[in-house]
């Protein structure tokens, strides 16, 4: 159980920022024992491979934290913080079999079908929501937002793998947060629709 929360936990971190989790990942079985990964994981502990995550994930830092070409980025994005989704549920899930743990073990694609799951809802509410910062901070709020969500991300992967009993109340905050932030977008919407209905010619 507690593999399945890390997996839900870094999944959701993905679906924020494709290539923290998999550098937290990749680090901790790479100089800790706190992860633990199977042999067809064992890339991702590599040194050449953290290196390019370190790269992208630069990359990353950088292009989502200016207007316009933040939405350009999360297009792109719509494919890889899935990826990186199912790959660290899956990892994590896989390794977690190592222990004996048979939780998913006689169907291990349902690691990758709920990682990339998940990461992509999580995705989705981000790509909807930063349109709408950026058109009512003219673009300032951007970097903030960026931040926040990164350090999110970086946040909810530690949380996942040191203290996975509290991923679920981490998910439920997003569920909410993302609840809230969906109202007011639909209001918002609403009230630009009404506004012209409402004005009288001159």
């Amino acid at each position: 159980m507690l593999a399945a929360l890390t997996g839900l936990g870094l999944s959701t971190a993905a679906g924020l920022n494709a290539y923290i989790p998999l550098l937290v990942v990749g680090l901790l079985a790479n100089f800790t024992d706190q992860v633990r990964l199977p042999q067809e994981f064992a890339w991702l502990a590599n040194g050449w491979v953290l290196g390019i995550i370190g790269v992208l994930l630069l990359a990353e830092f950088v292009f989502d934290k200016v207007p316009v070409v933040d939405s350009v980025n999360d297009m792109i994005q719509t494919v890889v913080r899935p990826a990186s989704g199912g790959v660290v549920f899956s990892a994590t899930e896989a390794a977690a079999r190592l222990d004996g743990s048979t939780w998913m073990s006689h169907n291990p694609w349902l690691s990758w079908v709920l990682g990339i799951g998940i990461a992509l809802a999580v995705h989705v509410m981000k790509t909807t929501a930063r349109p709408v910062v950026n058109a009512t901070t003219a673009g300032v709020g951007a970097p903030v937002v960026s931040t926040v969500e990164d350090a999110g991300a970086l946040g909810i992967s530690l949380v996942a793998i040191f203290l996975p009993v509290l991923v679920i109340l981490v998910v439920a905050g997003l569920a909410l947060l993302a609840w809230w932030a969906t109202r007011r977008i639909r209001r918002r919407k609403r009230n630009r629709v009404a506004g012209p209905r409402h004005s009288t010619p001159t």
